[in-house]
């Protein structure tokens, strides 16, 4: 392997962790995103270092011929420690026994290290060998030891690695089992690594000559291993960041309905604050609940309980569950309300309900239940419920302008004239002054 080998894969290392720089810094407390960022560095760490242009580059700066071998066992030691202290973290339980077990790792890792630093000051290595330090010492003192040290730690961490990923892969399903599966492949190319690595150096032992395992081979091996783990641990963040995306967008399509039947009421117009088409999609979606919400604080006095009582006992009639009627109930109040307000241009309904609440008396909501996600059913309902379509074809739908106008709702248009746009005489008796908001009450 030449030097591009390693430096295209430090390179991509390098970019994964400028990309999730801004979140490590916001969130550097969580475990879970420190282990990842320390992940990234130490493997980029240990390709740049690997490369044999960097070996000779630290030796003749340092002075110290071979001096990047223990560096880079080193670091192949800290980012196996990593790996390891990553998946403890990521799998989670409780606190106390996730950190008693990311320290001792750590701790482990951090002794293997030191006397991967102690044996090589111990030892002799006079002479420079960028690719084939491990076979030409293999008989030295102490660097023999160090050599044995390092590929022992590596293989132990390839198997202990397995183990945990294995073991948790059998618990889980999805995006996080495929990525489990990829990271216990990637660690399992620690083995075979260090099994090339020991047979090269058995060899030396021994007389023979098998440096091309070591030299050829093993390096492959672990640039593989190393490339297919750091996949493995991005799968499962970048299927849950393109999920994410696909449900914030799916939501705001979902909302289109209910956002169009209340435009007339709370026109983009009279927003304080614009935002642009190219903006984040949990703002698109915030801006659309925004609007949504404005829309049902305009129509609070027009909303008839009356009909939401009679479209709740006919949606649960026609076999809805409960939350599915309540949801049909408040879109068949909403559309009724919408036609209201647009028979009421100078606003005399308002004006005589503002009246007659005193002041401090708690005002308007915007849906019942838990927010965004009964909008959503509101929604869904204005443009699939029979129940909905019904309430409309008997009230008739009037837009933005005075009665006898034709507005567009949900995709759909119907000219007043078409159906009489007279409320209820019920509810026009009462003068609308007591109507609740959606999923206030009402039935059920």
């Amino acid at each position: 392997m030449d030097g591009s080998s390693y430096y295209i894969p430090a390179v991509a290392m390098g970019a994964a962790l400028a990309f999730k720089g801004p979140a490590l810094l916001r969130g550097w407390r969580d475990p879970l995103l420190r282990s990842v960022g320390v992940l990234l560095a130490l493997a980029g760490l240990v390709f740049l270092f690997a490369a044999p242009p960097t070996i000779a580059a630290v030796n003749d700066v340092t002075g110290i011929p071979n001096v990047s071998g223990p560096l880079v066992y080193c670091l192949l030691s800290a980012f196996s420690a990593s790996c390891l202290v990553l998946i403890i973290n990521w799998r989670g339980g409780p606190p106390e026994v996730t950190r008693r077990l990311a320290r001792r790792w750590i701790l482990g890792y951090t002794v293997v290290g030191v006397a991967l630093i102690a044996l090589f000051a111990l030892g002799d290595t006079p002479v420079e060998r960028l690719r084939d330090l491990d076979t030409y010492y293999a008989n030295t003192p102490f660097i023999r030891e160090m050599i044995v040290l390092y590929l022992v730690s590596l293989s132990v961490a390839g198997i202990a690695m397995n183990v945990m990923c294995w073991r948790w892969a059998a618990q889980v399903r999805g995006r996080l089992r495929a990525g489990l599966v990829i990271i216990a492949l990637g660690s399992l190319f620690n083995i075979p690594y260090s099994a090339a690595k020991f047979a090269a150096v058995v060899a030396r032992w021994s007389g023979g000559d098998l440096d091309g395992l070591s030299t050829n081979v093993a390096p492959v091996l672990a640039s593989a291993g190393a490339q297919l783990t750091a996949v493995g641990f991005c799968v499962p963040l970048a299927c849950q960041r393109i999920g994410d995306n696909w449900n914030t967008w799916s939501t705001y399509r979902r909302l289109g309905p209910l956002w169009r039947e209340l435009r007339p009421v709370a026109a983009p117009e009279d927003r304080a604050v614009r935002i642009s088409w190219w903006s984040p999609a949990e703002l698109q979606v915030t801006q659309r609940e925004s609007d949504i919400h404005d829309g049902m604080l305009s129509l609070y006095p027009y909303f008839d309980s009356a009909l939401r009582s009679r479209a709740y006992a006919a949606a649960v009639a026609a076999g809805s569950s409960p939350g599915d009627a309540q949801a049909e109930a408040d879109a068949a109040m909403v559309t009724d309300a919408v036609r209201a307000r647009a028979a009421d241009p100078d606003g005399r309904v308002i004006t005589s309900a503002d009246a007659a609440t005193p002041p401090g008396t708690g005002g308007p909501s915007s849906v019942h239940g838990d927010g965004p996600r009964d909008l959503v059913r509101m929604s869904i309902a204005l443009r699939e419920s029979a129940v909905v379509a019904a309430s409309r074809r008997r009230t008739g739908h009037v837009g933005s302008r005075a009665a006898g106008s034709t507005t567009e709702s949900a995709g759909t248009a119907e000219p007043c004239a078409a159906e009489p746009c007279a409320a209820e005489p019920a509810a026009a008796d009462q003068g609308r002054g007591d109507r609740p908001r959606p999923g206030s009450g009402g039935a059920g």
